[in-house]
């Protein structure tokens, strides 16, 4: 047995050789920890590819460790001995090499944290530095800020990383052109479709093994087509950069029935999982442009994603604290509707959204905002319950990034430390960036009757019942000035159909 050898603790979301707790580790001395724990799996019931992917890349990656020099001692989910969490396991290898303590990179959120700081062992949480921005860093951000905005963040981003930058000044003068990217797509025999990756022998013992194990998690698995180490992760990234990057930026808030993907890179996963890291990211993009290759407004819009809203909601999950994902500022406390899991709904746009998630363990981000995040919100919805949703079905969800795009975007839980207003709309919207209302039994041009568009119903009744709360806001004013030029009558017409709404929803018919 070595002489005191150390554990390194690798989660399923630090799969990066260059991590900051491998750093710390001696290669000749130390062991790398690596667990598929029911505590994981089991917190929520999270989508079937979606623990797929993780075990997957987590064994490839220990293949990878392997390679290296590392030792590794890695617990399937179903070897036997494994005790079903992270701590245990610590444990376990603790007593197994005679390791007296443990080294890892702080988890992604509060309860892993929380509970490695209560373990049997002591395990040091260094911080996470494939971030490009700190926790300490952001805190010192949004110190003596009267409101934490993400476009100020994302400037400073910018000037630190020097990405599409002429100088001081922002490429071609503008910070943001994302009034360039709103345009709804058509439909595109010839559109390039995602990359491919054949499941290699690893990968389909685990897709066997989520078979058997987890047969009630929602989602499919037939059709997983997700790289599942950093060679298929560079490969993705690749083929975004050479085929749809150019398109991304002008449709990347458009929505087609038959084409779920259009020109999204499908890249979060990798880089949640830590198989790329961000700055690489954003650095082919903006090579690509600087090469001609794409406009600027594709390139900006994609790399203000990552070091702008992906540091910046990272940034507001640890600054806000653990009590974050409880909170529930507008006081809405629906059930979920089974819609949501499957279930029958007429809604033809949010039917699609949710079969799309079954089966791909994805949906881009107006999908999210829009149409589930969107209903959600307007029918008065439990957020902790949207919050579980999110981060159960999709493939890139994490506490750190679901928690705030969720409580804070989607459902202003968090009372507007995210957003300055709630994301709401009427059908109008979904119709303008969608093809889902031409085949929809609910009519989006009517306002009211039985056939009217839950959203036109719904988003009144919910500006209605929050009154209060956002009257006095500036960007909503105009919107409440025209309810109250509405004709008496015609606004209780309009409550009370929302009201039967409601109660359908309760019931699941709608």
């Amino acid at each position: 047995m070595k002489n005191n050898p150390r554990l390194v603790l690798v989660l399923g979301d630090q799969l990066t050789l260059e991590g900051a707790a491998l750093r710390a580790a001696d290669k000749a001395r130390d062991v790398v920890v690596m667990a598929e724990v029911r505590a994981e799996t089991d917190y929520v019931g999270h989508h079937k590819q979606k623990i797929a992917l993780v075990f997957s890349a987590m064994r490839h990656f220990a293949e990878t460790l392997r390679a290296e020099g590392w030792q590794v001692a890695y617990t399937a989910l179903e070897d036997a001995g494994n005790s079903g969490s992270i701590t245990g396991e610590l444990l376990r290898r603790a007593e197994e090499f005679g390791a007296k303590s443990a080294v890892t990179i702080a988890p992604g959120e509060w309860r892993l944290r929380q509970a490695l700081e209560d373990g049997p062992i002591p395990v040091v949480q260094l911080p996470d530095d494939r971030f490009l921005c700190s926790e300490s860093e952001f805190a010192d951000w949004a110190k003596g800020r009267k409101s934490l905005r993400m476009e100020y963040f994302y400037r400073e981003m910018r000037r630190k990383t020097g990405l599409l930058m002429e100088g001081d000044a922002p490429e071609g003068g503008k910070w943001n052109y994302d009034a360039e990217n709103r345009k709804p797509a058509q439909a595109d025999l010839f559109r390039v479709k995602a990359p491919q990756f054949a499941s290699d022998k690893t990968t389909q013992e685990v897709l066997d093994l989520v078979a058997r194990e987890f047969a009630d998690n929602f989602g499919r698995l037939e059709g997983f087509n997700w790289a599942v180490d950093r060679a298929g992760a560079l490969e993705a990234l690749d083929h975004f950069i050479a085929h749809n990057l150019a398109d991304f930026g002008t449709y990347q808030d458009a929505m087609l029935e038959d084409d779920p993907l259009l020109y999204h890179s499908l890249l979060s996963p990798y880089l949640n999982l830590g198989l790329l890291g961000p700055l690489e990211v954003c650095q082919a993009a903006a090579r690509a442009y600087a090469g001609g290759k794409v406009p600027l407004n594709s390139a900006e819009g994609f790399i203000r994603q990552i070091i702008g809203w992906r540091e910046y909601v990272r940034g507001i999950y640890f600054h806000e604290g653990p009590d974050y994902t409880s909170r529930n500022h507008l006081d809405q406390h629906r059930k979920l509707p089974w819609a949501y899991w499957g279930g029958a709904t007429k809604m033809n746009c949010l039917s699609h959204a949710v079969a799309q998630t079954r089966d791909l363990a994805y949906a881009h981000h107006i999908q999210r905002l829009m149409v589930t995040g969107n209903f959600a919100l307007l029918a008065g919805v439990d957020p902790a319950q949207v919050q579980e949703w999110y981060l159960a079905v999709y493939i890139d969800a994490f506490e750190w990034v679901e928690a705030p795009n969720t409580a804070g975007m989607s459902q202003f839980a968090d009372g507007g430390v995210i957003a300055s207003k709630p994301y709401v709309s009427s059908g109008a919207y979904v119709d303008r960036m969608s093809d889902y209302c031409g085949s929809c039994a609910y009519s989006v041009k009517a306002k009211t009757g039985e056939g009217a568009c839950p959203f036109n119903l719904l988003y009144w009744h919910f500006l209605d019942r929050n009154r209060e709360k956002f009257a006095n806001n500036p960007r909503m004013a105009v919107i409440y000035r025209s309810w109250d030029k509405r004709k008496p009558e015609d606004r209780e017409t309009i409550l009370g159909q929302a009201e039967v709404m409601l109660n359908k929803i309760a019931q699941d018919a709608f």
